[in-house]
């Protein structure tokens, strides 16, 4: 068997620079993660990229982040999926650690016109990421059709449940309509895990959710109720970054922990850093107004709001390969897939395009971000620092 740490290195540094500079959001990131590693590395190919994409819209939490766990999960084991998550999370939470450290003297960033450049730039980052994964995902007219239904949905009901309920409905669609058959074999998504860390992982997944505030009730203690109130964010909130931001409102500035201005001024800096949202919660628990806070209350914070998403994924991972083969899997992964689609393009219309796009110029310098993206094949990061210094200039 093969040395696993140079494989591991190998799934840091990878991530380590996409975690620098990934900026745009969950929905950019799937495209900066096909980018590196279904066309640039070929650690997989298209289709096995899209189903880990299906598979990571079901469980809740991060879904980008858990894509990325899932990719170096499956190139290196376990301590691959650890090396993945530390490379793209890492950066933004020490990031905001440090902004949480001088948040008194820094103020709000919310407005600065280097940041809505960031935004505009995100337009054509997803956009880019939308056409793209539309070109492979919805080849024909009924996964096409059923991708701008779920975009409809998801619209009609900008929540969590739109957006579980698009998903669900184009599982069942492509079960009963779309045949397995068409897209031929898929290649394999070997998990090295043994299956019995899956039953402990989906049991300790319930243990803790059910456990950890009776215990820190129980004990009065204040890192207890951090941890737990920051791994049940993780643990119940699908729709990624965006949804979770909101709830941790909800629970940590009415408990008195932090004051809603410093939540706010985070809550500017989350978005101008790269790399997964979710790491908003290092900055949380770096700015709390009792111990545990600073570095020791960040690092904590942001391990219980990922620690679900890895229980989740080990629960599932050893059954994926085993179930995505058989026709009926296939079937229903084909509407899901074209659903994800629909959700994408939803993303680019809200928060993506209402969020950054207020003028001709705002929609000029996105064109000119597409275009360098698509035909010049510009690299990323580079048309991330062209659009924060138009957007400035």
């Amino acid at each position: 068997m093969k040395n696993q740490r140079p494989v591991c290195f190998e799934v840091f540094s990878a991530f380590l620079r996409l975690g620098l500079t990934s900026f745009g959001g969950p929905v950019a990131h799937l495209s900066y993660f096909r980018a590196e590693f279904v066309e640039r590395r070929k650690w997989l190919d298209e289709k096995a990229y899209a189903d880990i994409v299906a598979l990571c819209q079901f469980p809740p939490g991060p879904a980008s982040s858990q894509v990325g766990i899932v990719l170096g999960m499956l190139r290196a084991g376990f301590f691959g999926g650890l090396a993945a998550w530390a490379g793209f999370a890492l950066p933004s939470a020490l990031a905001l650690i440090v902004f949480a450290y001088g948040i008194g003297w820094i103020g709000d960033i919310s407005h600065v016109a280097w940041l809505h450049g960031l935004k505009i730039v995100a337009v054509a980052v997803v956009a880019q990421a939308v056409w793209g994964m539309a070109k492979n995902l919805c080849p024909d007219r009924e996964r096409a059709s059923l991708a701008i239904a779920a975009t409809v949905l998801t619209l009609a009901v900008p929540s969590a449940a739109g957006q579980i309920g698009a998903i669900v409905a184009g599982g069942l669609i492509g079960w009963l309509f779309l045949p397995a058959a068409a897209d031929g074999p898929h290649a394999p998504l070997l998990i090295p895990m043994p299956r019995v860390h899956a039953a402990v992982a989906a049991a300790l997944f319930a243990f803790l959710l059910i456990g950890l505030p009776l215990l820190a009730e129980a004990t009065s203690s204040h890192a207890l109720a951090l941890f737990a109130s920051f791994y049940r964010s993780g643990a119940l909130v699908f729709g990624g970054g965006h949804v979770v931001l909101p709830l941790l409102q909800q629970a940590v500035v009415p408990q008195g922990w932090i004051g809603n201005s410093a939540f706010l001024a985070g809550y500017g800096a989350a978005q101008a850093v790269p790399g997964p949202l979710f790491a908003f919660a290092a900055y949380l628990g770096a700015a709390m107004k009792d111990p545990p806070n600073g570095w020791t209350g960040g690092l904590l914070c942001l391990v219980a709001i990922y620690l679900p998403s890895f229980l989740l994924l080990i629960a599932a991972l050893p059954f994926w390969d085993a179930l995505r083969h058989r026709a009926a899997v296939q079937s229903a992964l084909k509407g899901v897939n074209a659903a994800v689609v629909g959700l994408l393009l939803a993303a680019l219309y809200n928060p993506v395009w209402t969020g950054a796009i207020f003028s001709p110029r705002d929609f000029a310098l996105a064109v000119v971000a597409l275009l360098l993206l698509a035909a010049w094949k510009v690299p990323p990061w580079a048309v991330v620092v062209l659009g924060a210094v138009a957007a400035s200039v």
